[in-house]
């Protein structure tokens, strides 16, 4: 793929081809068998967060590496870029809901061990984090056991490492996929489709931020190349 203007590179996956995919879906909710979380699940989970927070007295960071980038869902003073070493993007979790349906399967990414991840650090209000944290997890987590776990992790920054509220696969869950090629996996995401969208839009997006930031992920954006071929022309 040529770079744009600017030294700009020029995605092959576009708008145009997440309107081919799309579809109008209705929520059905959970698939049946799954068990969801509970308020006082997510209390407790909360409560053991705000209990291990390594750094108390300093402003709370939150590692966004997704959907976060682009819809953080709380609000936020500021951001820089981080790396996270150990952990990698990966398309590593099976969706029925959301990005995908019975009907259209879809695969969501979260971190999964080895290599490195660059993303955005928010900087989070230092006022009721209990709140912030408990619309964090809520988002982040919905069945049991979790999909996403939360954690503290050290972030590299310009600054030094800083500690960050990270949230890593659970390879216990039923819905991990394990290791997928980037074949297999612009297969789902060239044609899954869920009540909040497609896989295509989500992966777009979350390209289209890092790119913004300066930030390039050859795997992702390889991954885009193949879903765009096997969505078709526009």
């Amino acid at each position: 793929m040529k770079p744009m203007a600017g030294g700009q590179r020029e995605l092959s996956l576009t708008p145009a081809h997440v309107a081919l995919v799309h579809r109008d879906m209705t929520d059905e909710g959970q698939p049946p068998g799954l068990q969801p979380q509970t308020d006082e699940d997510y209390a407790d989970w909360v409560s053991r967060i705000l209990a291990s927070h390594p750094a108390p007295d300093r402003p709370t960071q939150l590692f966004a590496y997704g959907s976060l980038i682009w819809r953080p869902e709380i609000e936020h003073l500021g951001e820089q870029g981080g790396i996270l070493r150990g952990w990698r993007r990966s398309f590593c979790l099976r969706q029925w809901r959301f990005r995908g349906s019975p009907e259209y399967p879809g695969l969501m990414m979260s971190l999964d061990r080895g290599g490195r991840c660059q993303g955005v650090l928010f900087q989070l209000p230092d006022e009721d984090l209990e709140t912030q944290f408990n619309t964090l997890f809520r988002r982040e987590f919905t069945i049991k056991p979790n999909t996403n776990i939360p954690r503290w992790l050290n972030v590299q920054t310009d600054d030094g490492p800083m500690p960050a509220l990270v949230f890593v696969m659970n390879r216990r869950a039923p819905q991990y996929a394990g290791d997928l090629t980037p074949e297999e996996i612009a297969d789902v995401l060239s044609r899954s489709c869920g009540h909040l969208g497609t896989g295509a839009e989500y992966l777009l997006n979350t390209v289209m931020q890092l790119e913004a930031r300066g930030m390039h992920d050859p795997g992702l954006w390889r991954l885009q190349e193949l879903v765009a071929a096997r969505i078709g022309p526009v």
